[in-house]
C-alpha cells in the first residue's frame, strides 16, 4: 500500500471553466511540505502561469488536514544547515510564485492549516474556509519560530495578533481568522466548493488583462511609501486605460451591454 501511494500525484490538478485546482495529495501526512510537495506544486503554478487559459487558481489539500506545514520527519533525517537552507528558500521561491503570478490564487481551507501551512494561506490572494478550520503558526511549539511563515502571516494580520500566533503556536478558528483578516470568507463545510466557486466566477468575469495588471500593481505598491505607490498606481493604471479590454468595458458600459474581453 505505501509502495502504491508514492506512485500517487503529489498534486493532483483539474481545469474547468478557466479555473486551475490543485490539490495537495498526501493525506497521510497531513499534505505536509516536503521537498517533493514543494517541487510538484512549484511545477504546476510554474505551468499555470505561463497559459493565459487559465485565469484562476484554486489550491487545496486532500483528506482531513489543508495542510500541516514541513515535513518535520524529512527535516530531521537531513539534519544539515544545507539541506534547511535549501528546503526554506524553495519554500520562498514558491510562495512568491502565489504572489507574482497573474492568475488569483484562492486557498480552499477544509481542516487544518499550521505553520508552512498557514504561510501557504497567508501567501496565497484569497482564502475561503470552512467553519471547522483552523489555523496555527505551531513551530515554536518545538521549539522552532515559525520565522517564514511569519512573513505572510505579518503581511495579513496585525503585529500583535501575528505574535502572539507566532510565539505561543495556539490556534485560531475560522472566524477569528475571518476578523483578524487572514481569510476571506468562512462557510459551513457543505458549502465550501460553492463559495470557491462563486468567488472564482466573480474573478472569472472580469477583464483578465485588468485582473493581471492589478494583482502585480498590488503587491508591488505595498512595498512601496506613499507617494512612490500613487505614481506607480497611476502609471499602471493610465496603462490599463490604453488596453482593449478597457475601451471594450468603458463602451459596453455606456452601451449597457456586457462586455466582450479581448485579453489585451
Amino acid at each position: 500500500m505505501n509502495a502504491i501511494t508514492e506512485l500517487e500525484p503529489y498534486v493532483l490538478r483539474a481545469d474547468c471553466g478557466g479555473v486551475a485546482t490543485l490539490t495537495l495529495n498526501r493525506p497521510s501526512q497531513f499534505n505536509s511540505l516536503s521537498s517533493a510537495m514543494l517541487g510538484a506544486l512549484q511545477a504546476e503554478l510554474d505551468a499555470i502561469a505561463a497559459d493565459p487559459a487559465l485565469r484562476v487558481v484554486v489550491i487545496a489539500g486532500a483528506g482531513k488536514a489543508f495542510c500541516a506545514g514541513h515535513d518535520l520527519k524529512e527535516m530531521r533525517a537531513n539534519y544539515s544547515k544545507a539541506f534547511m537552507q535549501a528546503l526554506f528558500k524553495q519554500a520562498g521561491k514558491l510562495m512568491l510564485t502565489i504572489t507574482q503570478m497573474p492568475q488569483p490564487v484562492i486557498a480552499r481551507i477544509h481542516g487544518i492549516a499550521t505553520a508552512a501551512g498557514c504561510q501557504l494561506v497567508s501567501s496565497c490572494d484569497l482564502a475561503v474556509a470552512a467553519e471547522v478550520a483552523c489555523f496555527a503558526t505551531s513551530g515554536i511549539n518545538v521549539g522552532l519560530f515559525c520565522a517564514t511563515p511569519g512573513v505572510g502571516l505579518s503581511r495579513n494580520i496585525g503585529r500583535k495578533q501575528a505574535l502572539e500566533m507566532l510565539l505561543t503556536g495556539d490556534f485560531i478558528d475560522a472566524q477569528t481568522a475571518l476578523q483578524q483578516g487572514l481569510v476571506n470568507r468562512v462557510v459551513p463545510g457543505e458549502a465550501l466548493d460553492a463559495e470557491v466557486d462563486k468567488l472564482a466566477q466573480a474573478i472569472l468575469a472580469k477583464s483578465p488583462v485588468a485582473v493581471g495588471m492589478g494583482k502585480q500593481m498590488f503587491y508591488k505598491q505595498l512595498e512601496m511609501g506613499l507617494d512612490a505607490a500613487y505614481q506607480y498606481a497611476a502609471e499602471v493604471m493610465a496603462c490599463n486605460m490604453m488596453t482593449e479590454d478597457a475601451a471594450e468595458g468603458i463602451d459596453a458600459f455606456i452601451g449597457k451591454r456586457k462586455a466582450e474581453w479581448k485579453g489585451r
